[in-house]
């Protein structure tokens, strides 16, 4: 019998840290992601997303994040991809962490985004699941520069960024929603790149490797 994994391979990977297990978001988890946003992401009016999605009502954001999800896997090319990433605690759907590039075999550039539910905010699971990522994309896909970007306000994804090494990379005015914002853009290497303390555990990585064509 084939394996759904054999067919899709992004299916496949698994990146794996001291207290989290972080693995695409398959279509049976899609309900414990609704009801880990549903059960709040962020201060009321205080969105930290360039689409703010969060403030949908109830009944139009479970149907905007599952098509969010399946876009994302319709629309995946080794040219232009976003692989969003399930983050699983002891069983417990804590948020989404996703990584995508454009232009990945030249550019070697990555860029990273997520949201963690409220209940799990605080507890250093934010920064645990961005160093996998950036792990995974430095020494197993060979990314040269990883990218991340967040409101100026926004002082706890932007620490997370420092604290991993991350430097400034600009600010720019963008329209979130009704609102302008200014976007600080951070830009991180693996030589300015803080290290955990520990060693990712991956599995899965050749197969999508090959499905990038790298």
């Amino acid at each position: 019998m084939t394996l759904l994994a054999e067919i899709w391979p992004p299916f496949g990977l698994s990146l794996t840290t001291p207290r989290l297990t972080i693995r695409p978001v398959f279509d049976e988890d899609i309900p414990s992601a609704v009801a880990a946003a549903r059960s709040g992401v962020h201060e009321p009016g205080k969105s930290p997303f360039s689409t703010p999605w969060t403030d949908l009502p109830d009944d139009e954001l479970a149907p905007n994040m599952a098509q969010w999800y399946w876009r994302c896997r319709a629309n995946f090319t080794p040219e232009s991809w976003t692989l969003l990433l399930a983050v699983w605690h002891d069983d417990e759907f804590l948020g989404v962490q996703d990584i995508g590039a454009k232009n990945f075999k030249t550019l070697k550039t990555v860029s990273t985004g997520s949201w963690l539910k409220q209940s799990a905010q605080g507890r250093g699971f934010g920064k645990e699941m961005r160093a996998a990522v950036v792990s995974f994309a430095f020494d197993y896909l060979g990314a040269e520069v990883a990218e991340s970007e967040a409101a100026s306000w926004n002082q706890q994804s932007l620490g997370v960024s420092t604290s991993l090494g991350y430097e400034p990379n600009g600010i720019f005015r963008d329209g979130w929603g009704d609102k302008v914002e200014e976007v600080q853009k951070v830009r991180l290497t693996p030589t300015t790149f803080k290290r955990p303390d520990w060693t990712l555990k991956v599995q899965g990585h050749e197969a999508f490797s090959q499905h990038l064509g790298i």
